[in-house]
């Protein structure tokens, strides 16, 4: 993106040019403990289910007002639409045990 165009509608922090909430989430999620974060392959479908859904908002969830990268990045991290848009990749997750 560059420095002339506001960030779209449903665009990631990561999409955005730097700014000083995107390195305070980037740096909250490096600092999660293992143990609270998610399988980077897991952050990644989370974030593209995302990218599709009308409730992102300049990386922010509308419904519930959280940083959606951060959110992602969590082991327990839950969507809050209903029904939830990541519970599918928890079933696969579940099935593959």
């Amino acid at each position: 993106m560059t420095a002339d165009r506001k960030p779209c509608r449903r665009c990631l922090l990561e999409d955005m040019d730097a700014s000083s909430v995107k390195e305070a989430v980037e740096a909250a999620v490096r600092a999660l403990k293992n143990s609270d974060r998610a399988e980077e392959s897991v952050r990644r479908q989370r974030l593209e289910i995302c990218r599709t859904c009308e409730h992102l908002s300049e990386g922010t969830c509308l419904l519930c007002g959280c940083y959606v990268e951060l959110r992602a990045s969590l082991r327990r991290g839950r969507c809050p639409d209903v029904p939830g848009r990541w519970d599918a990749l928890e079933r696969t997750k579940d099935e593959r045990r």
